[in-house]
């Protein structure tokens, strides 16, 4: 078994069972107990499990929660979601069509949108629309939807109708969590729909995640991280997650 796999698996047990001893990872995997042990160090330091006396338990986390309020999360990784804006704006063709997801780093996308661009961008972010209604040569659509508060963010059937009529060209989603085994995965059912709905049309998809986000797991499932035409984030992800994005052909984008 090798070691992604065998991290996975860990963090598997730990979700059932809350608390899990050394022994019985030992004894489950069929790895020694001093593997565990740096296996445990190796996925502490990462953030996915606490170390405790004789084993591990989950770390309780955003990914198990809520998502933090927009205004706090926007005052995280500035610098990082800036780059990571200019990155997936560098991807954009002239005359292309657009979907900008919602999100802090899907506004930094929008901000980073060169003013002579032309084309169309479509969102259901009325946060990413006001970036971009002064922009002269671009067609700027609004889904429709209930309004979210913080992120100003539209989702309902009205929204998951709009995206289902939309065959863009490139898509930035935004993420409540990246994991290798779960996916993509979003707090908000509703724009999990969506999301899923501008997957399935899209020429290509990029999910923005910064490296807070890696081995989060939100209540929402997405789509497989195999499914995307790659990631954007600020640091090389843990080899499970690059290796879940890259095997049909995603990339990963450091920026």
């Amino acid at each position: 078994m090798l070691a992604s796999e065998r991290h996975a698996r860990i963090v598997e047990m730990l979700r059932d069972s809350r608390v899990v001893s050394t022994d019985d990872f030992s004894h489950a995997l069929k790895v020694s107990t001093e593997t565990i042990r740096r296996d445990l160090v190796t996925l502490d330091s990462l953030g996915l499990l606490e170390r405790v006396h004789g084993g591990a338990s989950i770390t309780m986390s955003p990914s198990a929660g809520e998502e933090a309020p927009f205004a706090e999360r926007s005052a995280k990784q500035n610098s990082a979601k800036t780059r990571m804006g200019i990155a997936a704006a560098a991807l954009v063709s002239q005359g292309q069509t657009i979907v900008i997801d919602v999100g802090t780093t899907a506004v930094s996308v929008a901000r980073a949108i060169p003013m002579d661009f032309s084309g169309t961008v479509a969102t259901s972010s009325l946060l990413v629309a006001a970036e971009l209604a002064d922009r002269p040569h671009l067609d700027v659509l609004v889904s429709g939807g209930k309004l979210r508060a913080g992120d100003l963010a539209l989702s309902n059937s009205l929204t998951d109708a709009f995206f289902a009529d939309l065959y863009p060209d490139i898509a930035f989603l935004g993420s409540g969590g990246l994991d290798d085994i779960a996916g993509l995965t979003d707090y908000y059912l509703d724009e999990a729909t969506a999301r899923k709905t501008i997957v399935k049309n899209a020429t290509r998809s990029f999910v923005l995640a910064d490296s807070t986000k890696f081995g989060r797991v939100a209540r929402h499932r997405v789509v497989a991280l195999r499914d995307l035409a790659g990631l954007i984030t600020d640091q090389m992800p843990p080899a499970g997650i690059a290796e879940a994005v890259s095997v049909d052909g995603g990339i990963v984008i450091v920026s």
